[in-house]
């Protein structure tokens, strides 16, 4: 079987060995990578990478009219390693697939859904538990705080990412889910969410949210480590956004994240493979040398941007905002209300 992740990245040197080795510990064989505008470094490592056999690079130059992101996607429909591919999952570089049935394997996920034609994975928000100064350590083993297995609001909490069988049935690639669906084969789909409950109606054809109020983690769910490091989230912001329709990264997305009442480490199931294989790539003098790079780059880039006074203002209210609390149904509820009202026609 081959499990292909296509992803795009930007300055994520200092994070992509570990990445690539949670996910080939999970069972993923393929990689697509396509990169733009790396000042870090990436792009180097990802040669290298390439050079040993461990994954597509794909360089991706602007000017991109819907950003980068959805250039990679519509380049990567054609690509060799999608076509090759039995399953496929769009995925971005805060993402973990954290599999938790049987050994955390990807096999072990299907074989509990044996009828699975696509799982969506739903986020799972990791805090940012305090952790001010960026430091060169495994994001899995460092943030282990997160969002409760039910949270009702804010509703992107609930948005997912899809795992799909490469079968024909959707012909394009989408951010959260494969697009593009054959009219033909839909009656054949098998959709199942991350506790293993049966799907249907919108999610077989454009549904990128999963239902609120419902714990969809029991099986599989994604670790969304959105923020890390105040210093790494600084960072973050300056480098901004692949989704030309998406918001910046400010203080909204911080707050509307940083869920640490919860402790998980459904990540640590892996963790032994997790650190053999980020060792292998560590070893690589190449590799080795690039990733210290990249996380100098990371730490110069962070000094750089206190020299002004708007990114010194955002790290300032870093440090001043708690946690996040969840909000309980009967406070969210209101709100879910407003939100379906206005996706509703006006009479």
């Amino acid at each position: 079987m081959r499990a292909l992740i296509v992803t795009t990245v930007k300055n994520e040197g200092a994070f992509l060995l570990e990445w690539l080795a949670h996910h080939r510990a999970a069972g993923f064989t393929d990689f697509l990578v396509f990169s733009n505008d790396c000042t870090d470094g990436t792009d180097a490592m990802l040669d290298r990478l390439a050079a040993m056999g461990w994954l597509c690079h794909v360089p991706n130059p602007g000017p991109w009219p819907e950003g980068p992101q959805w250039a990679a996607l519509k380049a990567a429909d054609g690509h060799p390693a999608v076509k090759a591919a039995d399953w496929v999952l769009v995925s971005d570089f805060d993402e973990f697939v954290t599999v938790k049935t049987g050994d955390g394997t990807l096999p072990a996920l299907l074989g509990a859904l044996p009828e699975a034609t696509a799982i969506p994975l739903t986020w799972r928000f990791f805090g940012n538990a305090g952790v001010v100064a960026f430091e060169d350590r495994p994001v899995t083993e460092t943030f282990l705080r997160a969002a409760p297995e039910v949270l009702h609001w804010p509703w992107r909490a609930a948005m997912f990412k899809t795992l799909f069988r490469n079968d024909g049935s959707y012909r394009k690639l989408g951010v959260h889910r494969p697009r593009s669906p054959d009219p033909g084969r839909m009656a054949d789909q098998r959709w199942f969410d991350g506790s293993g409950r049966p799907l249907g109606g919108a999610f077989v054809s454009s549904r990128i949210f999963s239902d609120f109020g419902r714990d969809n983690y029991a099986l599989v769910q994604l670790n969304h480590y959105a923020l890390g490091a105040m210093e790494s989230y600084v960072v973050k912001c300056d480098r901004g956004r692949a989704n030309r329709e998406a918001g910046a990264f400010d203080m909204a997305y911080w707050v509307d994240r940083n869920f640490c009442g919860t402790e998980d480490r459904s990540a640590d199931l892996l963790g032994p493979a997790r650190r053999a294989i980020l060792a292998d790539l560590k070893a690589d003098a190449v590799l080795g040398a690039c990733h210290a790079s990249a996380v100098d780059w990371r730490r110069r880039r962070f000094a750089d941007l206190m020299r002004e006074e708007a990114w010194r203002a955002l790290f300032g209210r870093l440090l001043m905002t708690p946690p996040t609390r969840p909000l309980s149904q009967a406070e969210a509820a209101p709100l879910l209300a407003h939100a379906i009202r206005a996706q509703q026609p006006e009479a």
